[in-house]
């Protein structure tokens, strides 16, 4: 249920980012929807569609959601490197996915091997721009 949430305050925030920039209406908002985001994207979009008529300024607005790819950042070479095309089979993949601290069981730094990484990109959902009328 926590998509329902979510999707509200993408909907608050950018009608409140809107009003910032004088923006009356929104047409278009995009959502940055990272790969490791531990929410299920089809009930947020649906969340986003039918919450957006209880905000006047958002009432037409289209949200865009793109995916961003996750990436890891190795502490120890600073080598940074993506979730994708690291072999893994479909079950690790799934953990990954679902609870990311868990690439430190299966993954290591492609180029120095080490275990010790940060998630640089691919996690949270944020606005990556807003479209209006003034």
């Amino acid at each position: 249920m926590h998509e329902w949430a979510l999707a509200e305050s993408v909907i608050k925030s950018a009608v409140e980012h809107a009003g910032a920039q004088k923006l009356k209406k929104l047409k278009e908002t995009g959502v940055l929807f990272g790969e490791l985001q531990g929410i299920d994207r089809e009930i947020f979009s649906f969340a986003l569609e039918e919450l957006r008529a209880q905000f006047p300024a958002a009432r037409d607005c289209k949200f865009k959601i793109t995916v961003e790819p996750a990436a890891f950042r190795c502490k120890a070479c600073a080598h940074e490197f993506p979730l994708k095309g690291l072999s893994k089979t479909k079950d690790e993949a799934e953990f990954i996915h679902f609870v990311p601290e868990m690439a430190h069981t299966f993954l290591k730094c492609p180029k120095c091997k080490s275990p010790d990484f940060e998630i640089a990109r691919g996690r949270g959902v944020s606005i990556s721009y807003l479209k209006g009328e003034k």
